[in-house]
């Protein structure tokens, strides 16, 4: 036990060491090299090109950048998982499914305590969170820290997928590339939008859909300024991805089956199961999450979720990994592939033992996935709704087809359908799934049915989750962006910088002389809130309310404040109002100043006017 922790020990130093040899080098020795450089980029900047030019040449770089982080993902995880998957456990043994779970997230345990040293967040929630709270500024270490974690989690059977990486992977480049440049709030913010975007058109060779991608999730202005933006970026990232990979595309399939009318039951069928099923996404998420976070033990989780996770592989091989192949599988009619290492495999030939298979991958794509965010590993939650939602569409068609009653209906079609249906519902992102799925497989013939799966799960699951599993969390603080500019503005506003706490409290045994003499003769307000000897908020007193007998002597003595004080029109509260209560509950009081309430004690003052002002600033600032 000496010697495992000596080695560990001797990891900590080896890796403190590297760290501070990469902080050196980017803050001693490069700032000198680049400083030079970034002057000269500015004069040339300011004297030949304008700020829209300079913002399209910027978007270009970002959309490469991130096509890059993109293919360098996949290629690391491809690496990895044909290792291990392809070649150790075909070559060997199942078992091994048990094992290399376990040892990917002892990986990142180690990584994460003795490199990184800070919380790992999730990829898209992290990024809505800087792009609402932060103004768009996104820690530098993000940039690399998903190139190196996502493909372990991964490749060694973390049932995740790898588009949320990209995206953070992006998203930092570009923040850090805006503020390298010193770009203001709003280009900061669509330059993120544009990694999101060339992130995405990259990983699928889809720019259509990214663009989409990014003015839904990220909550982007579709306006023509931004929009030139998004498309240099989206472009430059495909064109990335092409350069080093070549054709070579995730989902390889044309359409044969033709989108037919008599079948439109059956879509819309498909659609109400898609809603289910998104509502049973989200749901297992968030219970297996809060399951997980009642265990404090690290290593602890770490056992529990690799154990569970390598049960799962070993019952269900195509859980491991992202799960492209059995996309791949399912659209070609390959679907004996799927039982290839699987204790099933012998019965692969019963068409209902197939079935049984994708059910069980449906059920349980969730379910691993989630358990291996749970028990520490970093990935994203994209592409196990494809997975899922392509075997739910596949064994649906399936279904329909041998239950003997003379339909036939295309499996295709359903598997790419069954796809759509999730990602409208797990996703809260329709427009995206529609025109991913119709980008992929390179023509718009299944354009009607993907509109009506992908609108009917999106308005069941909203109704029962209202908010995605990308957003839930920033909803329950009130710190998410919508599309709705001017709330987005009012929850961008920092309301700790409105509070003013120049007012001379006072107390209610106070005398009105007293008052007199230490509150209002020093104090340049008109307004004196009450507090208590714990400093607890009890009311207020307006310079009007003593107006007139101010100036009488022979009440100096006789009258306290508690005679003359009242409750404030309104109280915010510091831990709970956030800036739409804020504002509404100017309005409904119609008051100028409102007190502020922390942990129970007064705290402060808001205006109504100073608000304003800020609401106004914050207005120009983010405004594209």
């Amino acid at each position: 036990m000496y010697d495992f922790y000596h080695f560990l020990e001797k990891i900590q130093k080896k890796c403190n060491f590297v760290r501070y040899y990469i902080i050196l080098s980017m803050h001693r020795v490069l700032p000198k090299q680049i400083r030079s450089v970034l002057k000269r980029i500015h004069k040339w900047r300011y004297r030949h090109i304008t700020e829209t030019q300079f913002v399209s040449i910027l978007s270009v770089l970002v959309g490469f950048l991130a096509g890059l982080g993109a293919v360098l993902l996949k290629n690391i995880t491809h690496f990895i998982q044909d290792l291990l998957e392809g070649r150790i456990i075909k070559d060997y043994h199942t078992a091994l499914y048990f094992i290399f779970p376990i040892i990917g997230l002892l990986l990142l345990y180690l990584i994460k305590k003795y490199f990184f040293k800070k919380p790992i967040s999730h990829a898209i929630p992290h990024t809505l969170y800087a792009i609402s709270k932060k103004k768009g500024i996104i820690e530098r270490y993000r940039i690399y820290y998903a190139l190196l974690l996502a493909p372990i989690t991964a490749g060694f059977g973390g049932s995740v997928g790898l588009q949320g990486p990209a995206v953070s992977t992006g998203a930092a480049l570009g923040s850090n590339l805006a503020q390298l440049f010193h770009m203001d709030v709003k280009t900061r913010m669509l330059l993120i939008g544009c990694a999101s975007a060339g992130a995405m058109a990259a990983m699928f060779k889809a720019p259509i859909a990214a663009i989409v991608f990014a003015i839904e999730i990220f909550s982007l202005e579709m306006a023509f300024t931004s929009l030139i933006p998004l498309l240099l970026a989206s472009v430059s990232a495909v064109v990335t991805s092409y350069f080093f990979r070549g054709t070579d595309v995730l989902f390889s399939f044309e359409l044969k089956d033709a989108f037919q009318i008599s079948h439109i039951g059956f879509y819309i069928l498909l659609g109400i199961g898609s809603g289910i099923a998104s509502i049973y996404f989200s749901k297992i998420y968030f219970l297996i999450t809060n399951f997980f976070k009642k265990i404090n033990n690290p290593i602890k989780r770490l056992l529990i979720g690799g154990i569970a996770i390598g049960l799962m592989l070993y019952l269900i091989p195509p859980l491991y990994g992202e799960g492209y192949a059995l996309i791949n599988n399912l659209l070609h009619g390959n679907e004996l592939a799927i039982f290839e290492n699987s204790i099933v495999q012998d019965y692969s030939e019963n068409i209902w033992m197939i079935i049984a298979l994708l059910i069980g991958v449906t059920l349980f794509k969730a379910i691993a996935m989630t358990t291996t965010f749970a028990a520490g590993g970093v990935g994203g939650i994209f592409i196990p709704t494809l997975v899922m939602g392509s075997a739910m569409g596949n064994a649906f068609a399936k279904i329909m087809n041998h239950l003997g009653l003379g339909f036939s209906i295309s499996e295709s079609n359903f598997t790419l359908i069954g796809m759509t249906g999730l990602m409208a519902g797990v996703l809260h992102a329709p427009l995206t799934a529609i025109f991913l799925i119709a980008e992929i497989t390179g023509g718009y013939e299944l354009f009607v049915p993907l509109m009506l799966v992908a609108a009917i799960s999106f308005a069941i699951t909203s109704h029962f989750v209202p908010h995605s599993i990308y957003t839930s969390e920033l909803a329950k603080k009130g710190e998410l962006l919508t599309h709705d500019k001017d709330k987005n503005v009012i929850m961008m506003m920092d309301f700790n910088k409105l509070i003013e706490s120049n007012f001379i409290s006072v107390k209610p045994h106070q005398s009105l002389g007293s008052m007199l003499d230490n509150a209002v003769a020093k104090s340049s307000r008109n307004i004196f809130p009450v507090v208590n000897n714990q400093h607890e908020f009890l009311g207020v007193v307006l310079l009007d309310d003593i107006r007139d007998i101010m100036f009488k002597k022979n009440l100096y003595k006789k009258m306290t404040v508690s005679q003359f004080m009242h409750a404030a029109p309104e109280v915010l509260y510091y831990d709970t109002d956030d800036g739409h209560s804020v504002m509404k509950k100017f309005k409904e009081s119609g008051a100028w100043n409102l007190p502020v309430v922390k942990d129970g004690k007064y705290f402060g003052f808001i205006s109504r006017s100073k608000m304003l002002t800020a609401y106004r600033n914050k207005l120009i600032e983010v405004s594209l």
